[in-house]
């Protein structure tokens, strides 16, 4: 059982309130006596975050503290470890990232793309002022990382720094049962292990209902939904990509395998996706400071973001190093001993890996069949320059990196599209950056 300091970076965000659920309710008994330090940038609600825990823990006799605070020098002092799952700029950053490369035809996306990029130049930004402080008052901490994107993010501190950084999504476990769902099958019985990028990763291994392999399953329902003109746009490419490529993809790969549609279909809605993320924000302001004043609050899945709290894959990690369980969880982590043939040992790969008491091991798997492989190389190549560029780079170095991503196939355009980001961003990016 152990008893730590965790701060939360982000501590007042939509996602927090369940995020503390998660440790609270899956993790809590095995954390007596720890401290959890809740920073961000609103005093207020940080507050309401914080009496959600609070009441939480109280309902169930638990030995955990809560501090907020938005002095993160003061927040980061002394602490073990570091959840990271913070969003520079908030969502009004990322509607520019969605928006604005739509107007040069290329897809705008939260983590992909020049969305993604100009996610990861903010994100990086900050992240180096965190572990400057943590060098300086936590020097032993590990962080174990949500702010996206997950993988340059990673990259960029394994590469730079000295504090251990992991970073974690759940979209491993999410993609086989949203695929399930696609083709009309239970999700509750399949599963898959999946490796490549995050958010670009594909199946080496899936099973449904008791088979070895999914992929005889998700092919007659492939054959079903063929005639039918009912069937979801988005459920159709889904279903077709996975028995195309004969495995399970990651949902964003559809971003690059039918990038044209995708482009018509953003292009053709009057909101983007964090647009709608800002209008539900209120309501769940609204929901934490309803439940806050209750004796055993409970999160409501559809007024709450992250309010369900069954797989926090961040906290089962802390659970796994801290109190040493040893388990075997997806991890965004270099590519040690070439557990993923064909991608260099300092390329950080989504992977399963025991987490332990003496850190993070990645198991071999087998190598991505060819006919997927180029894309996630080329991507990884992507991800190195960009996580460099972010960390150091100028707006050289920056389109550079910028251009070699895949769906960047006209200098001049990647170009224009830099600069026009960097212009609407430029109160959230270094100078270095900046034309």
């Amino acid at each position: 059982m152990a008893s730590i300091r965790l701060a939360y970076l982000g501590g007042g965000s939509t996602r927090a309130a369940g995020t503390m659920a998660a440790f609270i309710h899956n993790h809590g008994q095995r954390f007596a006596g720890t401290e959890i330090v809740l920073i961000d940038l609103d005093a207020e609600r940080l507050a309401i975050v914080q009496r959600v825990a609070e009441r939480m823990t109280a309902a169930r006799g638990l030995d955990l503290r809560f501090r907020a605070t938005t002095d993160q020098r003061a927040g980061l002092t002394d602490v073990d470890a570091v959840l990271s799952s913070y969003r520079p700029g908030g969502f009004e950053a990322r509607v520019l990232d969605e928006q604005i490369p739509l107007r040069y035809g290329i897809i705008g996306q939260e983590t992909q793309g020049p969305g993604g990029f100009f996610m990861a130049l903010r994100s990086i930004h900050v992240l180096q002022g965190v572990v400057e402080t943590l060098s300086a008052v936590a020097p032993r901490a590990r962080i174990f990382n949500y702010t996206n994107p997950v993988n340059i993010v990673a990259q960029a501190a394994t590469r730079h720094t000295e504090i251990p950084l992991t970073s974690f999504c759940e979209g491993t476990y999410d993609f086989p049962m949203e695929l399930a769902d696609a083709a009309g099958l239970d999700r509750t019985r399949i599963s898959a292990r999946m490796v490549g990028l995050n958010h670009t990763t594909w199946s080496y291994q899936s099973e449904y209902d008791g088979a070895d392999d999914a992929m005889p399953a998700i092919r007659a329902a492939w054959e079903e939904m063929q005639g039918r003109e009912d069937v979801d746009p988005h459920d159709r490419r889904f279903v077709e990509l996975a028995v195309t490529m004969d495995a399970i993809p990651a949902q964003y790969l559809r971003y690059y395998y039918y990038r044209g549609e995708m482009v018509e279909e953003l292009s053709a809605k009057s909101t983007t996706r964090a647009q709608d993320i800002l209008s539900w924000v209120p309501d769940y302001w609204a929901h934490y400071v309803e439940q806050g004043q209750q004796d055993d609050p409970q999160l409501d899945p559809e007024r709450s973001r992250g309010g369900i709290f069954e797989l926090e894959l961040a906290l089962d990690a802390i659970d796994a190093y801290y109190n040493d369980l040893g388990l075997v969880l997806p991890v965004n982590t270099p590519n040690a001993g070439g557990a993923l043939p064909g991608f260099d040992e300092d390329v950080v790969v989504e992977i399963f890996a025991r987490v332990d008491k003496d850190g993070v091991h990645p198991e071999s798997t087998p190598a991505l069949p060819h006919h997927v492989a180029g894309l996630i190389k080329q991507l990884a190549e992507y991800q190195y320059v960009t996580a460099d560029a972010a960390w150091s780079g100028d707006r050289h170095a920056a389109i550079q990196a910028l251009s070699s991503h895949p769906w960047m196939t006209e200098f001049r355009v990647a170009e224009a599209l830099y600069d026009e980001m960097a212009a609407a961003q430029r109160d959230l990016l270094p100078a270095r950056l900046l034309r």
